[in-house]
Formats: C-alpha cells, structure tokens, sequence
C-alpha cells in the first residue's frame, strides 16, 4: 500500500424529500447569492426546479437561473456562467441535476476565482486553487461527481475531452439527494449510470499497487451490490431500497475511498472520452464497449486483476486462471447486455469508427504512454480499439 491523503468535506443529506434543504444548505454553505445550474429540462417539467427555487426563496437566497447543460458538456457555458457569476458577484453555484451539470458547475467555480482562462486547468497549464463553494442536488446517479472533487468538460474546438482531478477545492459542500427524483429516469440513462459508477470502481481496482486489502474488498463489495440491485431497478424503477442502494454506491465508486493507497489507472476512462467527443454517445454506453475491450487486451498481457475481478465478485470458477478470467468477462458482457448496453462499436451505433483518429487524439490528450495498471502507448491503445470492434 502506497501512502495516501483522504479528505471528503461534502455533507451528504440522504433520503427522502432531502431536495427540500436546498435553500437552508445554500445559505448556510453558499452564500445569498447562488448560481443555479440545470440541464435541459426535465427538472422543470417534473416540477424539481420549481420546489428547490421556492425553497431558496424561503431562505432568503437570491438565484439566478441557468439551465440548458447538456450531456458532454461543452466550454462554451462554462465561460458564460463564469461571466454572469463576476457581474452579478454571486457566492456560490447551486447544481441541480447529474454528473454534466455538476461538473459544468464546477469549471465555472474554479473559472470565476482565476484570472487567466478557466482552460488552463483541463490543459494542464494551472491548477485550481481556490473556488466558489458548490451544492449538489442530485437527480442522476453515475458520474459521482457529488462527492468527487473531479471535473470533464469538452472543449468544442478541436473536440478536446480531458477532466481534471482536485483534492477538495471542487468538492461539493454539500450533496442532497433522494432517490425518489431517479424514478423518472428513462431505463436507458440509468443503465448508462450503472456502467459508469462500475468503471469508477474498476479504474481503481486496476491498479499495481500490492497490499491494499481493503480497498479491494469494498471495491468488490460495491460492484457485487450494483450487479445485485441494477437488474431491480430495471424492472422497478419506483423500488426505493433498489434505487438508494443503486445512488449510494455511485458516490462511494467515485469519492475516492476505492484509491486509497493505491495507484489508479484511467485508460478506459481516457479512452471513452474520446469516442464520446467525437461521436457524441453518452458516457456509460461507451464504457461499457471499452472496458469488456480493455479487459480482454489485459487477459492476454495482464490477467492478474482481471482473475481477481472473475472470482471474488463474478464467483467464477475453472481449470485455470485464464478460463476463470475468460468466463468473468464473459459474465460481465452478459450482465452489461442485460442493461441494454453495447459491447462493441457496431452496437453502440459507430459502424465505423476512425481508429487511427481515436489513437491520435487519446495520445495528444493522455500523452505518449497512459494507464498505471499496464503502460498504454499507441500499439496498445490501437489495440484495445480494435478489440472493441468485435469481429
């Protein structure tokens, strides 16, 4: 085990009716006068937007609207938002909505304390050092991005998809969430959550590092509990246990307690990203063709994990390590096809994916070698896409 710094300042308030503390959690962490950041409209039509406004207003905290976020999101808000939080001199930004719409939150955070463009923290050229303080109502579990202090966000020129990793200056100070808001959400956007909470767990289960027990053992505990309760909500998406359960563990896959004292890899991560900034495909659904993808690249040059993977939460059995780690991600495609999520490029809608501009824009972006569980430079990153075809 390497050594380790761990430090979550979120408050989480979990439950039932939770979206009701908005305005007394924004005064008391926020300030009076709060950016309110949504998507594209479904927390007006559910009636969200309007219950969380009238409870900010109870509170005595000013807001100024601004919806529109879309998934993938793009700079091109996050520099507006920037501009109206200086004018209006805000003091907090108040997210209602998942993991795009907080993360768009938190780029205009980091952006308004920072002279120069908030860019040059997804670039590489700055790194956040302060921000204006975040609250999250959540209404989809999947990015984590409630408890985490990370951020992705696509420049649109160029296509550029990078995130950026903070310590706690981008930590949310405050996260509301009840799982009644996720009843309502299309099968489909859930299922893409479940992939997504899964590959958080999994970046951090793919590691190097030796001796880390106990990370491993929640992190095992967390994917067995999500392959136990996802097929619930599928089949009742109003199982409020289920869907708790199903929240819960999305915070927890992100907020760091998997990595601790371990070396985390990012490949699969890093390689999504790029197919969803080129072809627009949502996040989940693309992680589940990389990671079957990626898992069958490590199979044959590092199977280690992926043996470890198979029998301790798939409880796989066989002849040798190889058939049990064959069979686990055999399980693992069987489980993510059971959700209604592809397992190759064809069937996430891309019949022809350009490879040679997914290698060389995952390498401008990651560099010439990425990934700490097993180095990825282009022959392998090549390689893993090519598996991802299926053929």
């Amino acid at each position: 085990m390497i050594d380790f710094k761990y430090y979550t300042p979120t408050r989480y308030i979990f439950g039932r009716e939770a979206e009701k503390k908005a305005g007394e959690m924004s005064l008391q962490l926020l300030g009076k006068r709060v950016l309110l950041v949504f998507g594209e409209g479904s927390a007006k039509k559910s009636g969200l937007l309007d219950e969380v406004e009238n409870s900010l207003k109870e509170s005595g905290v000013k807001f100024y609207e601004f919806g529109g976020i879309r998934p993938n999101p793009t700079d091109g808000p996050v520099r507006e938002g920037i501009k109206l939080c200086r004018e209006e001199k805000l003091t907090g930004i108040l997210a209602l909505g998942g993991g795009s719409v907080i993360d768009t939150a938190k780029a205009i955070a980091a952006g308004v304390e920072y002279d120069g463009d908030f860019w040059d923290f997804y670039s590489g050229k700055a790194v956040p050092e302060k921000a204006l303080p975040i609250g999250v109502v959540l209404t989809i579990p999947a990015a984590g991005s409630e408890g985490s202090g990370n951020s992705v966000i696509t420049k649109e020129e160029g296509l550029i998809k990078v995130s950026i990793r903070t310590d706690h200056v981008l930590r949310p100070k405050f996260a509301l969430m009840n799982p009644e808001l996720t009843y309502s959400l299309p099968a489909y956007q859930t299922a893409c959550g479940v992939v997504d909470m899964m590959a958080h767990i999994l970046e951090r289960y793919f590691t190097p590092t030796e001796g880390v027990e106990v990370s491993d053992r929640i992190s095992e505990g967390l994917l067995k509990a999500i392959i136990e309760e996802a097929p619930k909500v599928m089949t009742d998406p109003e199982n409020y246990d289920a869907r708790a359960n199903i929240m819960w563990a999305g915070t927890l896959a992100h907020n760091g307690i998997c990595g601790c004292g371990k070396q985390e890899d990012w490949a699969s991560h890093g390689m999504e990203h790029e197919i969803s900034a080129i072809y627009g495909v949502a996040h989940g659904a693309g992680l589940s063709v990389i990671l079957l993808a990626y898992m069958r690249f490590m199979l044959e040059h590092r199977p280690q994990r992926v043996v470890a993977l198979s029998k301790n939460v798939m409880g796989e059995e066989g002849k040798d390590d190889y058939e049990i780690a064959r069979k686990g991600i055999e399980c693992f495609e069987r489980f993510f096809k059971s959700l209604g999520m592809p397992a190759t490029f064809a069937e996430l809608g891309i019949a022809n994916p350009d490879i040679d501009l997914l290698v060389k824009k995952v390498h401008q972006n990651k560099g010439e070698t990425f990934g700490a569980y097993y180095p990825i430079t282009a022959k392998e990153s090549r390689a893993i896409y090519e598996l991802a075809l299926g053929k």
